[in-house]
C-alpha cells in the first residue's frame, strides 16, 4: 500500500506529498518565495514555585525524569549529536522507553550516527514510529527499503532549528547530554572527561521543547560557566556515569587527505580561489572536516602567508588545522558551529576569539538574516551533481540513504560555493543527468571542481569573465558528464517502487523532494 496516493509537483518539478505524518507539508516554491506568516512558536510558561529554592534539579536517574516529564504514547523526543559516534545516551532513553511499553515515539536527532543502528529494534517492535533527523547507515538503509512505520524527514541544520521556532515540530521532552553541569541545569561542552566543544544544536531544544533534561557525566557545583545551555531552561539533572565515548567524539575525517588525485582536487580549488580574487585581506570562508576540505584549508594558509593577508573569519566545524590558523594570526575569529576534534574543544577553552555558535545564528532561513550568507566562499562535498548543478548529499546513485544534510543545504546562501568532487567514485560517474534525490537547487551552487575539469555555473557570468585566460581546465558540466561516461559507461537508475519513505525539506521548510523505496 502506498503511503500517499496523492502527490503534487513543486517549483522544482519535483512530485511531492501534500502531507507528511498526518501534518500539512508546503511544496518547495523556490529559492526565498515562500513568505512565512505569524509569530515563532513559544514554549510553555513554568513558574519558580515548581522547581527547588536551592537550584538542585538533579534526579537519582534518567528514568525518574522521563517519567516526571510525562512520557507517554506519540510524543517528540529530541537529542543532539555532539559526540557523533561516541553517544551513549539515546539508546538509554529508548531502552527506558521499551521498557516501559510506551509505543510511536517520534525521534527527533540533530543527526544520528551508526551507533544509533541498535534503535533499529524499536522502531521494529513500534517504540520509535518514525525519524525526524538523518538517517544513516544502517538507519538509511531500513529506511530506504520502506520499513519505516512513518515517513522519515530530512532537514539541514538550520531547517531543524526553524522547524522547532515555526512550532513545525513541537519536542516534548528534550534529552540533552552534556559534558559538564551544574544541579541547576548550567551545562557546556567545551570541558570534562566527555569534551565535545560545543552544545549549539541542542540550542533550540533547550529552549522550545516542554520537558528539558540535561544528562552529564561530570557535575560541578553553580555556576557551571560559560553556559552553553542555561539553567533557567532546564527541568532535571541526571548524573550518569559516562554520557560519550571521547575517542569516537573526535571526527573519522580530521586529517588531511594523503590520496594524490584528492590533493590535486585541493590545489585546483584553492588556485581558482586565489585566481578569482576571492582570497584576499578580509575575506571569509567555511570548509568541511573532510580531507579534502583540510586540504584546501592548508593551501589558503599557505597563501594567506605569501600575501600577508589575514583572513577576518572562518565558519567551522573546527579542527585542529583551522585552531593552527587562529593562533598564527591567519584567521581573526573561529565562528564554530561543530568541533571536531580535541584541539578544537582546547581552542574553545582558551581563545577568546574561538566562538561557539548555533544553527539560529548560522543557519536558520527563518530569522533576520544568518551567518551563512556572509561568507565569502565555502567548500562543500556531494554524492551526485548534475547537468543543472543540483546537488545531492543524502542519498548515492544506488538510492540508498546514507548521509544527513547538515549545514550543507545553509552554506549553499555563501557568496561563492564550490564543490570539489571526483568525477567518478567506484568507477560511478558522480555528474549524472539529474540528481536521484535533489538536496540543493543548482543556481546556488556556483563552481564544481574536478580532478579532470573546473565547471562553472553559467549564472555566474562574474567567475567565467574572471578566469578566462586561467591555466585551470575550465570546462562545461556537459563536457564533463560526457568525459565520465566515456571512461565509466552511463550509470543505471535504481529501481525505486512507489511507496514515500522519506521526504527532503529545504531550508524554510517546504517539501524539496521525497526519497521512494527502493526495490531492491
Amino acid at each position: 500500500m502506498k503511503k500517499y496516493d496523492k502527490l503534487i509537483k513543486n517549483a522544482a518539478g519535483r512530485l511531492v506529498p501534500e502531507e507528511l505524518n498526518g501534518q500539512k507539508a508546503i511544496p518547495y516554491m523556490g529559492i526565498g518565495k515562500y513568505r512565512p506568516t505569524g509569530r515563532k512558536y513559544a514554549p510553555l510558561i513554568a513558574t519558580c514555585a515548581d522547581y527547588p529554592m536551592d537550584g538542585n534539579k538533579i534526579i537519582p536517574n534518567l528514568k525518574d525524569a522521563l517519567i516526571k516529564s510525562g512520557l507517554k504514547d506519540g510524543m517528540t523526543i529530541s537529542t543532539h549529536h555532539h559526540f557523533r559516534n561516541g553517544d551513549l545516551v539515546a539508546q538509554q532513553v529508548f531502552d527506558i522507553a521499551a521498557e516501559m511499553g510506551v509505543k510511536n515515539l517520534i525521534w527527533f536527532p540533530s543527526a544520528s550516527f551508526e551507533c544509533h543502528s541498535t534503535l533499529i529494534k524499536y522502531l521494529e517492535d513500534g517504540t520509535i514510529h518514525h525519524i525526524e533527523g538523518s538517517m544513516n547507515g544502517a538507519l538509511g538503509r531500513f529506511t530506504t527499503e520502506g520499513n519505516m512505520t512513518g515517513i522519515g524527514v530530512l532537514r539541514s541544520h538550520g531547517g531543524r532549528y526553524q522547524a522547532i521556532q515555526d512550532g513545525e515540530v513541537h519536542i516534548d521532552i528534550a534529552v540533552i547530554a552534556a559534558p559538564t553541569a551544574d544541579p541547576f541545569g548550567n551545562a557546556t561542552g567545551d570541558r570534562g572527561p566527555a569534551a565535545c566543544g560545543l552544545l549549539g544544536f541542542a540550542l533550540g531544544d533547550s529552549e522550545y521543547a516542554d520537558k528539558v533534561i540535561v544528562v552529564t557525566d561530570n557535575i560541578i557545583p553553580f555556576p557551571c560557566i560559560p553556559w552553553q545551555i542555561q539553567g533557567n531552561n532546564v527541568d532535571y539533572v541526571v548524573v550518569l556515569d559516562q554520557i560519550g565515548i571521547p575517542e569516537k567524539i573526535v571526527s573519522g575525517t580530521t586529517e588531511i587527505t594523503k590520496s594524490p588525485d584528492r590533493l590535486l582536487l585541493a590545489e585546483m580549488t584553492a588556485q581558482f580561489c586565489d585566481e578569482a580574487g576571492i582570497i584576499r585581506d578580509g575575506f571569509s570562508f567555511q570548509a568541511g572536516a573532510g580531507g579534502t576540505s583540510l586540504s584546501i584549508g592548508i593551501y589558503f594558509a599557505e597563501i594567506l602567508k605569501k600575501r600577508g593577508y589575514k583572513a577576518r573569519f572562518a565558519r567551522g566545524g573546527s579542527n585542529k588545522y583551522l585552531v593552527k590558523m587562529l593562533e598564527e594570526g591567519l584567521v581573526e575569529y573561529i565562528l564554530d558551529g561543530q568541533t571536531f576534534d580535541l584541539e578544537g574543544v582546547r581552542s574553545m577553552r582558551e581563545n577568546a576569539n574561538h566562538l561557539n555558535t548555533s544553527p539560529f545564528t548560522s543557519y536558520n532561513y527563518h530569522g533576520k538574516g544568518f551567518f551563512a550568507s556572509l561568507l565569502d566562499v565555502v567548500i562543500l562535498g556531494a554524492t551526485e551533481i548534475d547537468v543543472n548543478f543540483n546537488g545531492n548529499v543524502v542519498s548515492h546513485s544506488d538510492g540508498y540513504l546514507l548521509h544527513g544534510i547538515g549545514g550543507w543545504q545553509n552554506c549553499l546562501f555563501s557568496k561563492c560555493t564550490i564543490i570539489p568532487i571526483p568525477l567518478f567514485r567506484d568507477r560511478i560517474p558522480v555528474i549524472i543527468d539529474e540528481v536521484t534525490t535533489l538536496c540543493g537547487p543548482g543556481e546556488l551552487i556556483d563552481v564544481i571542481v574536478t580532478e579532470r575539469g573546473i565547471a562553472i555555473n553559467p549564472l555566474r557570468t562574474d567567475l567565467i569573465e574572471k578566469m578566462k585566460g586561467s591555466s585551470l581546465p575550465i570546462k562545461t558540466i556537459q563536457e564533463l558528464k560526457e568525459e565520465a561516461e566515456k571512461i565509466c559507461g552511463k550509470p543505471s537508475k535504481p529501481k525505486f517502487g512507489e511507496e514515500v519513505v522519506a521526504a527532503v525539506k529545504w531550508v524554510d521548510g517546504t517539501v524539496l523532494d521525497v526519497v521512494r523505496r527502493i526495490e531492491k
